[in-house]
């Protein structure tokens, strides 16, 4: 029995030796684990199946991004000018009137009884002017005559003043009457959209009501207010007060889908302290209404072009200790670390301002199996030569330009 355990631990210890030898040499062929020290896998091993994406010359925006609040151009509270009963309405709740169209309706005939007595009151005391200017023409001719008194005289003259005065009072009132008769009538101060009305039919109306009658907003055009850091006024001042349309683009919450594209309308005068911004106003024509008032937005501001940007794919651009990197694949499918200079960025396509060449191949998708030198086989479907666009390299957003797929929206990331 002991002799037979014997055999056992020996046959024991003789595995455990066999297994640290092939450790040991399979950690000597290694160049050790990820990390800063190695960078990967195994100079010596299979190569690396991986994507790529093949630089090249193109455009690319810097832009600015920014939250954003839709802010009607104009908006206005209707309110009557008179008191009384709210006879009619006449707007639908949600749509869109021109200035001057009529609302709504306040019983008109007070007022019209009114201006009626107004009228009557001026016709009495303009046929009073008319009598005293004719007894003031005869008593003219009778003092050349020397037959009449000239204090009388005086007295007709005064007399024909003091109606004159009553006519224009008359006059005066009759206006003010006819006004508030207008009044009645309650019309659109403004084109633009009406919202759900305040008062119903039926209700005592009076010009010191706080709530109104209904809301109207001018969308058409329409303006989105945001705020930028403030060190970046400086260059968007430089281009705007030189002439330059710096166009704006409306997205919504999810910065997916572009809803409305316009301009750059005016800036604040002072950087809010609290927050170390400037709000700056766009403005945008808004004639298929997707932009709303108080809606929230993301604003993407464009200050300038780059042309002639060596463009990669941003997922081939690396970070770690040799700094800001890409794994360049030479001609023998190896590959070399590159260190490079980024210039600006945009999700899926960055310029590099050193260490790239057009047509030079970097690796996209495997970077965290590789190392420096280490050899690569190229997934059949990655975009040898081809763009950012194609396979293996992020997809178009949306965000560029229509139709110029080498034009990238991009902001800088500081160097």
């Amino acid at each position: 029995m002991k002799r037979r355990s014997k055999v056992v631990a020996g046959i024991l210890i003789a595995l455990l030796a066999l297994g640290t030898t092939i450790y040991q040499t399979r950690w000597k062929n290694a160049d050790g684990p990820v990390g800063a020290g190695g960078f990967g896998h195994n100079g010596g091993g299979p190569p690396v199946s991986v994507r790529i994406d093949t630089a090249r010359l193109g455009k690319i925006d810097v832009v600015i991004d920014a939250l954003g609040t839709v802010t009607a151009r104009n908006t206005a509270l209707v309110r009557t000018r008179v008191d009384g009963p709210l006879i009619s309405i006449h707007f639908a709740e949600g749509r869109e009137v021109k200035a001057g169209a009529l609302l709504a309706e306040v019983d008109p005939r007070p007022y019209q009884a009114a201006l009626d007595q107004a009228q009557g009151q001026r016709a009495r005391d303009q046929a009073l002017l008319t009598s005293a200017k004719n007894d003031l023409d005869r008593y003219q001719t009778l003092l050349k005559q020397d037959s009449i008194a000239s204090q009388q005289v005086e007295d007709q003259a005064a007399l024909v003043h003091q109606y004159e005065g009553t006519v224009k009072a008359d006059r005066g009132t009759e206006d003010t009457a006819r006004l508030n008769l207008e009044f009645t009538h309650i019309s659109a101060p403004i084109a633009g959209r009406v919202g759900l009305r305040q008062v119903d039919v039926g209700n005592i109306v009076h010009a010191a009501d706080a709530t109104g009658i209904v809301y109207v907003t001018e969308t058409k055009p329409i303006f989105v207010v945001f705020a930028v850091p403030a060190d970046r006024i400086p260059a968007i001042d430089r281009a705007w007060q030189g002439g330059a349309t710096l166009t704006v683009e409306a997205y919504d919450r999810d910065g997916k889908t572009l809803l409305a594209t316009g301009h750059l309308d005016g800036t604040d005068n002072q950087v809010d302290t609290a927050t170390s911004t400037v709000k700056l106003k766009a403005i945008f024509a808004n004639t298929d209404g997707a932009l709303f008032p108080n809606q929230f937005v993301n604003a993407r501001l464009t200050l300038e072009t780059l042309d002639k940007q060596v463009l990669v794919a941003t997922t081939g651009v690396q970070r770690g200790t040799p700094g800001t990197f890409v794994y360049r694949v030479n001609d023998d499918s190896s590959v070399a670390i590159k260190i490079v200079k980024q210039g600006v960025t945009r999700n899926d396509v960055t310029a590099i301002i050193e260490g790239l060449s057009p047509g030079d191949r970097i690796v996209t998708n495997g970077t965290d199996k590789l190392r420096d030198g280490a050899h690569v086989d190229i997934a059949s479907d990655a975009p040898v030569g081809g763009s950012a666009q194609g396979k293996g390299a992020p997809k178009n957003t949306g965000r560029g330009k229509p139709g110029d797929p080498s034009t990238h929206r991009g902001e800088s990331t500081g160097h």
